[in-house]
């Protein structure tokens, strides 16, 4: 196979995976909005919760990690 053949085959591939992906982007999108509208949580809110899920699933910085929940919970 030449460079091209390999870039469409790429490309396909890269449009298969996002096109499987979409229902979940909007799936949070729609996650999103329902709490904004609800009033459960503001955007920055929602910021807030992603950094600390983030932080979670990551290797966590335990004063970071402490920062944060002190923002989610309305602290200093």
């Amino acid at each position: 196979k030449d460079r091209e053949q390999h870039m469409k085959e790429y490309i396909a591939s890269l449009r298969a995976i996002e096109d499987a992906m979409e229902p979940y982007k909007e799936q949070k999108r729609d996650l999103r909005s329902e709490y904004a509208e609800n009033g459960w949580l503001n955007k920055d809110e929602q910021r807030l919760a992603v950094r600390a899920y983030r932080l979670l699933k990551d290797d966590v910085d335990l004063g970071e990690l402490i920062d944060m929940y002190e923002a989610l919970k309305g602290g200093s």
